[in-house]
């Protein structure tokens, strides 16, 4: 079995870091801009509840967002092997 070594070993540790980073950026950015949507709904006469579109269609997207973040896995060396096993036709 092949060792991973330290330069790959910190490389994954700054894109795990990278893509929290960005994922709290995407969270902020939600929260800010869908509160300045509910805002002008308010103001504008509270109505028909259209934010809920941009809150709906967006927060699908940022909770995909969150998994690939949070709980998707890495691709480990046996899911490569396994995978090559498959392609050979379980050989």
């Amino acid at each position: 079995m092949a060792s991973i070594d330290e330069d790959e070993v910190r490389k994954a540790a700054r894109k795990r870091l990278e893509k929290r980073r960005d994922f709290s950026a995407h969270l902020v950015a939600y929260v800010v801009i869908n509160a300045m949507l509910i805002g002008i709904w308010a103001i504008t006469g509270a109505g028909y509840f259209w934010p809920a579109w941009v809150l709906l269609g967006w927060g699908v997207g940022l909770a995909l967002n969150a998994w690939d973040v949070f709980f998707r896995r890495p691709i480990t060396d046996a899911d490569i092997e396994r995978e090559i096993r498959r392609g050979q036709g379980g050989v």
